[in-house]
């Protein structure tokens, strides 16, 4: 497997991403859309997730394709940046057909960074505009580390950011992941050069800092995270539970269901697990969409889910790893940040 020519999520045809953020509210919106509708699964595995139309990817229920995914901050405030892309879509004249009626299907997670420093003293919740902000600017190309959804993110040690990376199976499927990461968890071993997820850095994507070689790590190092938020807020109760998570999507142009999208997506937490220490805690809402974005008319029997998906699954789980890495790697120091960025450490 190699890197596509972006190694982006985008290097999946026809898929198109768009980022909005405010550098002084310190948070923002990403947004991934297409020409026409895919496919989408999901899967949850942290346990403090929050989410809009998320159930109506399930398998068994009736709505088949999706216009657009949202990844926000603002915690649940951030949901609306989903109106704000519905808005934009219904201008398009996108949408699922009721008669004349064009309802748009977009279903979105959100991350908690209402406690970084950032303004949050809005009079009227400003994430419907970033949300149409960043569908009207989807593109191909598209920036990482402190932008959109990652715009104020953190992560235990150091900035979080948004992140992606891409690859091409040998057989010419390619596979893609994009990540706004927020954890509760660690993404660099003690001493915070390396990356967890250094043993599948290709051509130095992430800083090229190489593995940790030291062995027998049990314990993480303690958060800067939560005692800067602690500090933030000023003696009141701050409870980890909600404050933190990793949310992404995974994307392929192989043609596949619901419910082999629904495997993808499970494939890929792997992908969580192996950049992020500890990963999928109470205190996080780890979650990921998993989409294909190819003709549903060449969709794979459902019953097929052998070597096929299985590499296709694997390709994303590392897609997604390095991806975490790039979003931490690429983050950059603005003013009033409680933590440092990987670059300026």
């Amino acid at each position: 497997m190699k890197p596509g020519p972006r190694n982006l999520i985008t290097d999946v045809p026809g898929l198109k991403v768009g980022n909005a953020q405010d550098q002084r509210l310190k948070s923002g919106t990403t947004v991934l859309t297409a020409d026409r509708p895919f496919t989408a699964g999901v899967h949850v595995m942290g346990g403090a997730p929050g989410t809009r139309e998320t159930d109506l990817l399930a398998p068994d229920k009736s709505v088949a394709q999706i216009d657009a995914l949202v990844l926000s901050g603002g915690s649940a405030f951030g949901l609306d940046a989903c109106s704000g892309v519905v808005a934009g879509l219904r201008a398009a004249g996108r949408g699922f057909a009721v008669g004349p009626a064009r309802v748009p299907i977009v279903p979105g997670a959100i991350l908690f960074d209402l406690l970084n420093g950032g303004d949050k003293d809005w009079s009227e919740n400003p994430y419907v505009a970033l949300g149409r902000a960043a569908y009207e600017a989807a593109d191909h190309g598209f920036a990482l580390g402190t932008v959109g959804a990652g715009t104020g993110a953190l992560a235990a040690r150091l900035k979080g950011g948004l992140g992606s990376a891409s690859f091409v199976l040998p057989d010419g499927t390619t596979v893609g992941a994009l990540v706004a990461a927020n954890p509760l968890g660690s993404v660099t071993t003690p001493g915070d050069r390396h990356f967890w997820a250094a043993p599948y850095e290709i051509d130095g994507e992430f800083g090229g800092a190489g593995v940790d070689l030291a062995t027998g790590f049990t314990t993480p190092a303690p958060s800067l995270k939560i005692a800067a938020m602690q500090a933030l807020a000023q003696g009141t109760e701050l409870p980890t539970e909600g404050s933190n998570t990793t949310i992404a999507i995974v994307a392929t142009d192989a043609a596949l269901s619901k419910s082999q999208c629904q495997r993808l997506a499970i494939a890929a937490h792997d992908g969580i697990g192996r950049a992020i220490v500890p990963a999928h805690s109470p205190g996080d809402g780890d979650l990921v969409f998993a989409v294909s974005a190819a003709d549903p008319a060449k969709t794979i029997s459902d019953g097929d889910l052998g070597a096929d998906l299985g590499a296709i699954g694997h390709a994303a789980a590392l897609c997604l790893s390095r991806a975490i890495a790039r979003a931490a790697a690429l983050a950059h120091a603005e003013p009033g940040d409680l933590l440092p960025s990987w670059q300026d450490m």
